[in-house]
């Protein structure tokens, strides 16, 4: 009796056999681990490579480059220099407008000529002379051997007595004792005089600046017996 196959209904697929699973490849750790270091080692002179100089400038450009820096060190310099210029003539103006003592001597009369009264007369126009002190000063006495010798002036008639000061314009008197400071000679020997020669030094303050003194030296003096009376007068280089 034959045997009857059963009918697949249309659309329906074989179930499929199932397939053996292929083994996954183990991986050895010491041979990844032993393949990192080369990996790296091959990597490491890209790393290491040299890298390509910069292109060259032009020459043109290299020199204008130089131009431009010669300029700006020459305009700092020359800026240097005005303002150094600058602050020198500032100073220069203010030094030469400073106020500075004259000295003339009164005619004699009678007595001797170290006993005139002298005069001091602030010529300045702008500044005055502040806490000015006054010494007088024999130079030298020509065959005497005299050292150069100094003492203070006495008898010094400010215009304001308490303040030892001297507006613009105004004059002070004093004397000094240079009867006193030569001693003997003086009178042993009546021609010294004629061979005397003296200045005076002054000291005063810094106009606006009190704490610094100026000092100043007057030109020398020796004792003319041409004019009428005879008097003290600058001697002329």
């Amino acid at each position: 009796m034959a045997t009857k196959r059963s009918k697949k209904p249309p659309g329906q697929r074989p179930p499929a056999h199932p397939r053996a699973k292929s083994p996954k490849p183990v991986v050895d750790a010491g041979a990844v681990a032993e393949s990192s270091p080369a990996r790296s080692r091959a990597k490491s002179p890209k790393r290491n490579r040299t890298p390509a100089p910069p292109p060259l400038i032009p020459l043109q450009q290299q020199l204008l480059v130089f131009g431009r820096e010669g300029a700006h060190a020459l305009r700092q310099m020359l800026v240097a220099v005005v303002v150094i210029a600058s602050i020198i003539g500032l100073g220069f103006g203010v030094w030469s407008i400073r106020p500075t003592p004259a000295y003339s001597s009164e005619g004699l009369t009678t007595g001797s000529p170290f006993d005139l009264t002298f005069k001091v007369e602030n010529e300045s126009s702008w500044f005055e002379l502040s806490n000015l002190g006054i010494s007088c000063i024999v130079d030298h006495i020509r065959a005497s051997g005299l050292p150069p010798t100094r003492v203070e002036a006495k008898d010094v008639r400010f215009p304001s007595p308490q303040v030892p000061t001297l507006q613009p314009g105004e004059s002070a008197t004093f004397t000094c004792p240079f009867r006193a400071l030569i001693g003997h000679p003086i009178n042993a020997d009546p021609d010294i005089v004629r061979r005397s020669e003296i200045y005076f030094h002054a000291e005063y303050d810094v106009p606006f600046w009190r704490s610094f003194r100026i000092p100043h030296d007057s030109a020398h003096f020796f004792f003319d017996t041409r004019p009428i009376p005879p008097r003290w007068v600058v001697i002329q280089p």
